[in-house]
């Protein structure tokens, strides 16, 4: 696996920061200002905006316990947005740098929910549109037949769905003003409500959110205050996912700054996600695309040496029980051998760099 020059991940960085500049001045302008507010024994920033009307509008900004939150709210300083500067750094990193852009589609699904406050809003992207950004964030370069993708999967957790008292505009029309043939698929279950739509062409949006409870909640989409109306699809082992994710670049026209996994958690939730695809349908096909991504993050982790980064997502994902372990055990059963010799390697450095001890799925 070839690493990506320095030079390259360096610009990778001034782009993300010059594209969180210009979100943050696009959806926090100079005439508002930003009140803090306490909700059950949190404290939450937000902002308020003239509606035009002689009153305000209140947008969720974040936790006041994130520091770059903090810091920018304490500022408060507008940089100027560089647009043809950030679109120019853009195409160097893909064609010269070897990172990875989406397909046009997807990047314009991203870019307007981005633009919309999917990850103001606490969203996460899920699934292959995700691990596009991976490239830039580890910086090595992975094979193009590991990231194609007809669809693009966005997860939030419900309890901040719930709590943030504000919300995205109508999901329906935020993907009508990328395609207007998108529509809302109905629920397998009948409800009314959906949480997923579709264009013409069958590309796929889909909401997720987490279920640790009941499984008689897994076939009913969950309502979710803050996704412009759209509901999502609760799923077990994703509250696992999205726990802790990470800020990147997605690398669509002048950027677009969004929200992702850790690498280490989306490998490991991969195995468990492959040992519980179905037999039929797509479901061959898409078992053998997770084992392949959590494979190609395994070998760019030991590479990168987040080995123990890797054992961390791996113990607390086993030491949640014997469904967790099954799991990973019969994901990682269909690595090829390779694969699973380095699993094991890169598991067992981690485990000793962080002085901890560690159960392989193969043994020892």
């Amino acid at each position: 696996m070839k690493s990506i020059d320095l030079m390259y991940q360096t610009m990778l960085a001034e782009l993300g920061q010059r594209t969180l500049d210009a979100a943050w001045t696009a959806d926090f302008p100079p005439e508002g200002r930003f009140t803090p507010a306490n909700i059950k024994g949190r404290k939450y920033w937000y902002f308020d905006i003239p509606d035009g009307h002689g009153g305000t509008k209140r947008r969720y900004v974040g936790s006041a316990d994130d520091p770059v939150i903090a810091q920018r709210v304490a500022d408060h300083k507008r940089d100027k947005d560089d647009l043809r500067a950030r679109r120019r750094l853009v195409n160097t990193l893909t064609r010269e740098g070897g990172m990875i852009a989406p397909d046009a589609m997807s990047g314009d699904i991203v870019e307007a929910l981005a633009d919309g406050g999917l990850f103001r809003l606490g969203g996460v992207l899920v699934g292959t549109v995700a691990f596009q950004c991976y490239s830039g964030l580890l910086g090595v370069r992975l094979p193009m037949a590991a990231i194609l993708t007809g669809d693009a999967d966005i997860a939030q957790d419900y309890a901040i769905s719930r709590e943030v008292e504000d919300s995205l505009p109508p999901i329906v029309e935020l993907l009508q003003s990328v395609d207007a043939s998108f529509r809302p698929v109905p629920h397998r279950s009948g409800s009314a409500a959906s949480s997923a739509f579709q264009n013409a062409d069958g590309y796929r949006v889909e909401f997720l959110t987490s279920n640790r409870g009941s499984d008689d909640y897994i076939d009913q989409p969950a309502k979710m205050p803050a996704l412009g109306g759209a509901s999502a699809d609760p799923l077990r082992f994703l509250d696992f996912l999205i726990r802790e994710p990470v800020r990147t670049m997605l690398l669509h026209r002048s950027g677009v700054s969004v929200v992702v996994p850790d690498p280490s958690r989306y490998a490991v939730h991969k195995l468990i996600v492959a040992s519980r695809r179905n037999t039929d349908g797509q479901g061959p096909a898409k078992r053998d695309k997770d084992v392949r991504q959590a494979a190609l993050l395994f070998e760019a982790l030991q590479q990168t040496r987040r080995s123990a980064d890797l054992a961390l997502a791996y113990n607390e994902a086993w030491e949640r029980g014997p469904a967790w372990q099954e799991g990973i055990r019969t994901g990682a059963g269909m690595l090829p051998a390779q694969d699973a010799e380095r699993l094991n390697t890169v598991l067992l450095e981690g485990a000793k760099r962080n002085r901890e001890e560690i159960e392989l799925p193969f043994g020892a």
